[in-house]
């Protein structure tokens, strides 16, 4: 009796004499069966250069995967991966990452074995992804995927460390994954956290690493995060740092500020970044500790590893409160909500990176409260003052139109009731219109898009608060020489 083989696809059965072509489950082959695969055709004409080869456009991949011209069934499979979005293209990755590891690891136990074997693995097939389609997929992915990917094989290691990639992994808005850097007081101890996910989840939170702070070091404070770069100042040592990949630069001491018979207390912070000139820039503004009240504004360039102080500029600003708060990036440019003493008026200053000046932009006209209980931040596309709510609402306010006053408008109220701390300070926004938060203390605040808090953790025990910034994951360096900057 001759054996009887299932089709998986329409339930016939198929006999050992019968074509074997058709496979025991769609576009597959009956184990056994040896067939070289021919390679993905794609069509040149549709493609955009590239620093490493030509890569099909996603249009061109989805038209491509309807009309069947990917004759392969890899290359319609991974038409499909690349329809459904990067969550699935990372697990298809991945799979084909773990059969490469397994592939190379084989191969090293069959040299083992002496000529025959070797010869006979002349002629078994291997079926490995076009270059074009493997970059197609890896620019899409998330930068924790491709830090284990770099270890798949030797190629895949210089493909993404290239600087070129990692410009153009960050320019692909798909790509680009937004989180939130807790520091937690006292410790001092760093952790990233997904805002896009639930704030219970254990693998949405991790603890990060910073083996280049020196133990004794327990005042940190966050400056700011530019284009996955974090500002932090390690009690008056100042140092850039990317959370995702390990490498930091500690910035120099501004002459300056280093002048012991100059008394100044810096009041400005800021970071941010010039494309004109593909430089990182720290801004800082001080000011005299005395009746003249002279200001300076000092700017480090990274590129440059040097700082240059812009003449001829005199602010009449002061600390909206006590603690110096951070500038916000957004537009090319660094926010900080001041008073302009001079007039007795609150302001948003403005400091335009290429263009190394200053301007001002003005507050709503029916916004009365203090400065003191009130930050910038950008939700969505719109810059935005945050008003902390302590047994009140919190307040979020948003510009409409960039620097026009007239377009400020109150858009959402933070209800409070339901906080364990009666207290909610607004940070950002996800992808699905939420609002996060912290709770005054050491916890975070998740409410939806109408103000309701959904969710509430708390990440530790201290009577001091913690600190929170939004950062974007990325695999960028920084403009300088590999002896300035160190990667743990």
């Amino acid at each position: 009796m001759e054996p009887v083989f299932k089709n998986r696809v329409n339930n016939t059965n198929l006999t050992n004499r019968e074509d074997k072509s058709q496979g025991s489950c769609a576009g597959a082959l009956p184990f056994g069966t040896k067939r070289q695969l021919p390679k993905a055709k794609i069509d040149r004409s549709r493609t955009f250069r590239c620093r490493y080869s030509t890569i099909p456009t996603e249009e061109y991949m989805y038209k491509s995967t309807r009309e069947g011209t990917l004759s392969t069934e890899e290359g319609r499979s991974l038409g499909r991966v690349l329809e459904k979005g990067s969550s699935i293209s990372s697990l298809y990755v991945e799979l084909y990452a773990a059969y490469r590891i397994l592939k190379d690891s084989k191969m090293k136990r069959d040299n083992c074995r002496g000529a025959r074997t070797r010869r006979r693995r002349r002629n078994r097939t291997n079926v490995l992804l076009p270059l074009d389609l493997i970059l197609h997929i890896l620019l899409r992915l998330p930068v924790k995927s491709l830090a284990r990917f770099k270890s798949v094989c030797k190629s895949w290691f210089s493909l993404i460390s290239d600087s070129q990639f990692a410009i153009s992994h960050f320019e692909l808005a798909a790509a680009c994954t937004e989180r939130l850097v807790f520091l937690e007081p006292i410790v001092p101890e760093f952790r990233s956290i997904d805002l896009n996910g639930s704030l219970h989840d254990p693998s949405a939170s991790a603890a990060l690493n910073l083996n280049f702070m020196s133990p004794e070091s327990t005042y940190v404070q966050i400056l700011g995060s530019c284009r996955g770069f974090v500002l932090l100042d390690c009690f008056q040592n100042l140092c850039l740092w990317n959370p995702s990949t390990g490498i930091h630069k500690q910035v120099c001491h501004s002459p300056i500020a280093s002048d012991m018979d100059t008394m100044l207390y810096t009041f400005l912070h800021g970071f941010g970044y010039d494309p004109s000139t593909d430089d990182y820039l720290v801004v800082q503004g001080s000011i005299k500790v005395d009746l003249e009240g002279d200001t300076r504004v000092e700017v480090f360039s990274v590129r440059a590893n040097a700082w240059k102080e812009i003449e001829g500029i005199h602010l009449s600003y002061m600390n909206c409160c006590d603690d110096m708060k951070p500038g916000v990036l957004f537009n090319g440019a660094i926010h900080w909500l001041a008073f302009r003493y001079d007039v007795s008026l609150n302001v948003i200053v403005v400091f335009d990176l290429a263009e190394r000046s200053f301007s001002e932009i003005l507050l709503p006209d029916d916004f009365i409260s203090q400065l003191d209980f009130c930050h910038l931040a950008v939700f969505g596309d719109f810059l935005s003052i945050c008003v902390v709510g302590c047994q009140c609402p919190a307040d979020i306010w948003v510009m409409k139109e960039y620097k026009m006053q007239s377009s400020w408008t109150k858009s959402v109220e933070v209800f409070v009731d339901e906080i364990p701390t009666q207290q909610f300070t607004p940070i950002c926004s996800t992808k699905s219109g939420d609002i996060v938060g912290t709770d005054g203390a050491n916890g975070l605040v998740k409410c939806n898009s109408e103000g309701q808090p959904q969710e509430h953790r708390s990440y530790c025990n201290s009577r001091h608060a913690s600190q929170v910034a939004l950062y974007t994951e990325s695999l960028l360096s920084l403009p300088c020489d590999s002896d300035q900057a160190e990667e743990d």
